[in-house]
């Protein structure tokens, strides 16, 4: 639903009535939550035309206001990507079932069984700029993993996200989802109220710039699940094969540069830099990329001189900082320094540099002889993401079903009381593994 054509609610009014939904969602099976899904993708394929009209709305729009080429580019929708979402949609409906799984099933003692089992969240609260299709593939999550979500889009891409969220509302009328667990927000002053709805929310994913993640993580006490920079690295070490670092290099950072898995930054070993720097740099300003080096790079090839913020920026764009190493650890200190923990690589045949590297890389994602654009939910099979998590704990790296769902310890016994295992006729626990 979307919250502006709602008959004047509060947004805790709309988080209230998400979350009643989600209570509903939660126990459905599996079979009612893939038929919802089944009916979002035939009604997302059917409405296309509407879909398209809608995005262009929004990127004629985006031109008249001068958007930046990075954000342009994460809003185009275009016929190909919203039919790679609506397939994205089927495939989660294809994945097990991530809610209702036995974790642990055990015996305490005779007639007192436990088990741990997976359950949803509740309610997702994702804040996205601009890229309509992630309203897609987030749906189609949330409802797979039996969670509510209340969605809000940026401003550049609203006839994009009301135009989907309407079709997906209407789409789940004809099921046993209740569309009430989709809802779109549409103004920039629902954000804050949004981030002090602890009780009713149960995890924020935002998606977008640095300083709009990083401002998402200091003002709420709602758990918070995302990256706030996608500052990636590739490594090209001494044993490199020169064709495999060419093609690995061009794809890294120009396949899509405005995505967050793009390298901002390439390390060279100096035992390779004299021959690989120019061949591979030929490679790069063919496509358009701008050069910027460090003093060894300089001398090599043709590039801007690099200053220290070069190391610390995600372009988003065609451009690349290169610096010189002198070893794969000086390449692995450099990236722990000034990396952003989300996905880095090397080039190497030299099976035993590969393993120091992606044993001491610190990264979500640490990758050998091939592009950091792998780093992706899709691509690694989980039919889509909600966000790439860069923390520490779990979840982390392209955030699936999986990291939508939490588990219950479920305790079943026959009139066991605690008192029965204490004192000097304690009875001893079984501890007995099913």
């Amino acid at each position: 639903m979307v919250a502006s054509e709602i008959a004047s609610p509060s947004l805790i009014e709309i988080a209230r009535q998400t979350r009643t939904a989600a209570g509903k969602l939660a126990v459905l099976s599996t079979e009612a939550r893939n038929s919802a899904l089944e009916a979002v993708a035939q009604a997302l394929e059917a409405a296309t035309p509407e879909i398209i009209a809608a995005n262009e709305a929004d990127l004629q729009a985006a031109e008249a206001n001068h958007i930046a080429p990075a954000l342009y580019a994460r809003l185009k929708l275009g016929q190909s990507k919203l039919q790679a979402a609506i397939a994205g949609v089927r495939d989660v409906a294809k994945l097990a079932d991530p809610v209702g799984v036995n974790q642990i099933h055990r015996e305490l003692d005779e007639g007192l069984i436990l088990k741990r089992v997976t359950c949803p969240l509740g309610v997702l609260g994702i804040i996205f700029e601009a890229r309509p299709e992630a309203l897609i593939q987030i749906t189609s999550l949330a409802i797979k993993s039996g969670n509510g979500v209340i969605l809000k889009g940026g401003r550049e891409a609203l006839n994009s996200c009301q135009t989907l969220t309407q079709v997906i509302c209407q789409a789940l009328e004809s099921t046993d989802v209740d569309p009430a667990a989709v809802q779109l927000l549409t103004t920039r002053e629902e954000i804050t109220q949004l981030l002090e709805l602890d009780r009713y929310v149960d995890l924020i994913i935002p998606r977008g710039s640095n300083s709009f993640v990083r401002y998402v993580q200091d003002n709420t006490r709602i758990p918070v699940l995302g990256h706030a920079d996608g500052i990636c690295h590739l490594y090209l070490d001494k044993a490199a094969d020169l064709e495999k670092a060419i093609k690995i290099t061009v794809d890294a950072k120009t396949h899509y540069p405005a995505a967050c898995n793009a390298i901002e930054t390439l390390l060279v070993h100096q035992d390779i830099a004299d021959e690989y720097l120019p061949q591979i740099a030929t490679a790069l300003k063919a496509t358009g990329v701008e050069l910027r080096g460090d003093e060894a790079t300089t001398k090599i090839i043709n590039a801007i001189p690099a200053k220290e913020r070069d190391w610390q920026t995600e372009y988003s764009d065609l451009i690349l900082a290169i610096k010189v190493v002198d070893s794969v650890d000086a390449a692995i200190a450099h990236i722990n320094e000034y990396g952003s923990k989300h996905t880095d690589a090397i080039v190497t045949e030299d099976s035993q540099t590969a393993d120091t590297f992606q044993n001491k890389v610190d990264a979500a994602g640490v990758y050998h002889n091939c592009s950091t654009r792998f780093a992706d939910g899709f691509r690694y099979g989980f039919g889509a993401e909600v966000g790439i998590s860069t923390q520490q704990m779990p979840p982390r790296g392209p955030v699936g079903l999986e990291g939508l769902v939490t588990y219950k310890y479920k305790l079943t016994g026959k009139g066991h009381i605690a008192a029965t295992y204490t004192g000097t006729d304690a009875k001893s626990f079984t501890h007995r593994d099913y």
